[in-house]
Formats: structure tokens, C-alpha cells, sequence
């Protein structure tokens, strides 16, 4: 079992930037996969990045050079770097965790991830 906290949300303007954290209470190295998804209201629930077992990372198309996923093992902490932020990028953020997948992708479904957090909102003002 693995236990994730978020935290680094808050409210910004469009263009500013924000840094997600997600403690993980235990190790979550190379046997796991992990990710960011985001729900806004009346949404479904979206991968934004993830990062396979191998290490390559995956983005969505409407995050893509603007956010950066990483990984400090040494802390069992994964980041979600999020810079010029825009008003649709406004949702609650949740840091995930899996083992499952086996697949040569790097997994943004979330009905892979087996491990969630409570998440973190991100407001973004115009």
C-alpha cells in the first residue's frame, strides 16, 4: 500500500506558475509508474503526465511545454512543474501511483493507477 499527499496548489493569474507535490510514504521506484490527472467540475478525471517504469515521461497534448513532471527518489516526492498556466488548466490535481501496467507506454488511463491522492485545487484566473 502507498500513501500519496498532494500539496502546492493555489490560486494564480494566467501566465504565472505553480509547483505540485506529492509525498509518497514509501518508495516508488523502479516497480511503479506514476502520474498527474486533473478533474475540473463536471469533468472526467485526465492524465496530464506521467512517468513509466523505464523513466520516459508522457504528457498531454494541452500541457506540452508548458509542465514538467519529475521525480526525486532520494525523497519519495514526484513534482508537477506548471508554468504559464491558463484559466483551463483550472481543476483539482491528484497524483496517482501503479503497478499494474505492463504495457510499452508510459500509462495516462487512469484505470491502471492503483494508488491516489486526496489532491490539491489549482485555480487559475483570467
Amino acid at each position: 500500500q502507498v500513501r500519496l499527499v498532494e500539496s502546492g496548489g493555489g490560486s494564480v493569474q494566467a501566465g504565472g506558475s505553480l509547483r505540485l507535490s506529492c509525498a509518497a510514504s514509501r518508495y516508488t521506484g523502479s516497480n511503479y509508474y506514476v502520474g498527474w490527472f486533473r478533474q475540473a467540475p463536471g469533468k472526467e478525471r485526465e492524465g496530464v503526465a506521467a512517468i513509466g517504469r523505464d523513466r520516459r515521461t508522457r504528457y498531454a497534448d494541452s500541457v506540452q511545454g508548458r509542465f514538467t513532471i519529475s521525480q526525486d527518489n532520494a525523497k519519495n516526492t514526484l513534482y508537477l512543474q506548471m508554468n504559464s498556466l491558463k484559466p483551463e488548466d483550472t481543476a483539482m490535481y491528484y497524483c496517482a501511483a501503479g503497478l499494474r501496467y505492463y504495457g510499452g507506454d508510459v500509462p495516462m488511463s487512469r484505470s491502471v493507477y492503483d494508488y491516489w491522492g486526496q489532491g490539491t485545487q489549482v485555480t487559475v484566473s483570467s
